[in-house]
């Protein structure tokens, strides 16, 4: 079986010669041109310089969109998301992302200095891949969105990353992510002794500028000068 394609992504870099990454993924039926605006609206002042990387995700048939094809980086069967679960998508996405970590590493970054992020299915993806990883990754912002199978992660998370920070962040009117299922995510990690950076806003399912001030200060955190 031939490996899949590599993913398409835009690059932006925040400084010359960057020493630091982050892999930013996106939602469903959105792609990677998603979040390119709030890297201008970063201050990454106390941050190394970043290569942010936004793949979009392959194109899929979603079931709770009745069969239309969309990106997506798995599918969705229920609207409580987790009832049901789509393993072998998710599974598939991360092996993508996983070379999107090797290729970072490739060019001269090494894992402790790359922070996966993503944002609804692109924060179920960040958590899917990063617990997983078997190097040390300096980071894990989970934005609106929730830890999918949850059942399988003691067994399968990887010691290295154990102690990565992660910054969990998500909308109290959120009618897609309702916020208890973050809680159930957050709590979930927090009993496995993993370092949950928590917050929440005023918002639906979105992205603030409160939260992007946040996003500014963690990543000066994780990845300082």
């Amino acid at each position: 079986m031939s490996a899949p394609a590599p993913l398409q992504t835009i690059e932006i870099e925040s400084a010359p010669n960057p020493t630091a990454a982050v892999i930013w993924l996106h939602g469903l039926g959105a792609d990677g041109n998603d979040f390119v605006p709030i890297v201008r609206e970063l201050d990454l002042s106390g941050s190394q310089a970043i290569r942010f990387i936004f793949p979009t995700a392959p194109t899929m048939p979603v079931t709770i969109n009745g069969g239309y094809v969309m990106r997506a980086w798995y599918d969705i069967f229920t609207p409580d998301l987790v009832r049901r679960e789509d393993e072998p998508g998710l599974r598939a996405s991360q092996a993508l992302v996983e070379a999107l970590i090797a290729r970072e590493k490739a060019r001269g970054i090494p894992a402790e200095r790359i922070v996966l992020a993503g944002f609804s299915q692109g924060c179920a993806m960040t958590l899917q891949t990063g617990l997983r990883h078997p190097e040390k990754l300096a980071g894990l912002m989970c934005l609106s969105g929730y830890l999918p199978l949850a059942a399988m992660i003691e067994a399968e998370r990887r010691t290295a990353n154990h102690a990565t920070p992660v910054f969990m962040a998500h909308g109290r009117q959120d009618p897609v992510v309702v916020i208890a299922r973050a809680e159930q995510s957050r709590d979930m990690l927090k009993a496995l002794g993993h370092d949950i950076e928590w917050h929440e806003y005023q918002m639906q399912h979105s992205v603030c500028q409160e939260e992007v001030d946040d996003i500014g200060q963690w990543l000066a955190r994780v990845l300082p000068k």
